[in-house]
């Protein structure tokens, strides 16, 4: 269970394939807090620790995540925004995210908004978003500005900029999505 509170950038350092896995090695200033069987999200999408070494950790992505996240895009360098699982016992600075990614959507247009920036982003499923609701792009919780029927926008303020890889997207790029849980729900009961 995470919170969709950004902790850090990680810089994926190694990629290496077995079979249809794939394991990335992933450099992090909290590597030396982490246990391996740990989950942290990296861009939202919940990976397990399977080995941990100085300010390095890899987790393995299996085929059913590489098909349904962004993460068969990173490259050596990639800048991969990290949460670890939250503590029960803190706050819940965002929202509630299951770490579960449930589609990928395409960046469509980023616009200045002299101080801010806004992220319009547009997907494939059937998902709905609303205004105000919640939202988890690249594993940020974040605010619905515009909500449509296969899109969204979201404002990011500067620190958010800064230390998460929204400064790193362009028009075109591709972020894991999570749609809000209590959401999905509703809409599933909805549907019977």
């Amino acid at each position: 269970m995470f919170t969709g509170i950004i902790e850090q950038l990680g810089t994926v350092k190694n990629i290496a394939k077995e079979g249809e896995n794939v394991h990335f090695t992933i450099d992090a200033a909290f590597t030396d807090e982490l246990k391996i069987d740990q989950s942290v999200a990296h861009n939202g999408c919940c990976l397990t620790v399977v080995k941990t070494d100085d300010s390095e950790y890899v987790v393995t992505a299996i085929l059913e995540t590489l098909r349904k996240t962004n993460l068969g895009t990173w490259q050596i360098g990639t800048k991969v925004n990290l949460e670890r699982c939250m503590i029960m016992n803190g706050r819940l600075d965002g929202h509630i995210v299951q770490g579960h990614v449930d589609t990928t959507a395409k960046c469509t247009a980023i616009s200045n908004e002299d101080g801010s920036w806004k992220y319009t982003f547009n997907y494939s499923t059937g998902d709905i978003t609303v205004e105000k609701g919640s939202i988890t792009v690249n594993g940020a919780s974040l605010t619905v500005v515009d909500s449509t029927n296969t899109g969204f926008s979201v404002c990011i303020i500067p620190y958010t900029q800064e230390f998460t890889n929204f400064h790193a997207l362009e028009v075109g790029s591709t972020v894991n999505l999570e749609f809000d849980i209590i959401g999905k729900y509703v809409a599933k009961l909805l549907q019977k």
